[in-house]
């Protein structure tokens, strides 16, 4: 394994990992054909990858009330490229494009999605991700109504709330250790299997 996706120390190889660690990489890895950079660099620390990856599960697998996969997603895009994440940007824009079905909304939606063809619903849903995530906001009674108004309940304005706030945390350790992303996730939900 290349010591060039972080900065900090990385596995050599998967069979240096505790065994429960190992199985979340390898099972990931037959999910998708590789294993995403991200959980060799987080492997560095097991505790923390186990915390990370459970927190992560929680949230972004949670069935919620109205709030879809592809729209959770869109808030991951959205805050990381304000926060200047290029490996959440392009990571997660892969995930936007297969869930959506639409192999551009990710870039839209990362660059300015004031101006991509998106839904006043998933406009609304952003303006408040990138509020809470990027400007340190809080929820009041304007934004709720707002939210209300578009159609998401009160657990979805947490669940929003949550996905921006977890992965305002998740793109600060991807640049503070400076992994890139991988070069499968750029082609993903863009070009048929």
């Amino acid at each position: 394994m290349s010591a060039s996706l972080s900065r900090f120390p990385i596995p050599e190889s998967l069979d240096e990992l505790p065994e429960d660690i190992r199985s979340v990489i390898l099972a990931v890895q037959e999910k998708a054909g590789f294993v995403p950079n991200v959980f060799l660099t987080l492997a560095h620390r097991p505790d923390e990858f186990r915390a990370f990856f459970a927190y992560h599960d929680a949230l972004m697998e949670r069935e919620s009330d109205t709030l879809t996969k592809a729209e959770k997603e869109m808030v991951v895009v959205a805050t990381s490229a304000r926060n200047r994440c290029l490996y959440c940007v392009v990571a997660h824009g892969a995930l936007v494009r297969i869930y959506s079905k639409d192999p551009l909304l990710a870039d839209q939606v990362a660059i300015n999605h004031r101006t991509a063809p998106i839904s006043e619903r998933h406009c609304v849903m952003l303006d408040f991700a990138l509020y809470i995530g990027t400007e340190q906001g809080e929820l009041n009674d304007e934004w709720q109504s707002r939210l209300f108004e578009v159609g998401f309940t009160l657990e979805d304005i947490w669940d929003i709330g949550a996905v921006a706030g977890f992965f305002g945390m998740s793109n600060r350790l991807v640049n503070l250790t400076g992994t890139p992303p991988n070069e499968e996730f750029y082609l993903m939900g863009r070009v048929p299997r």
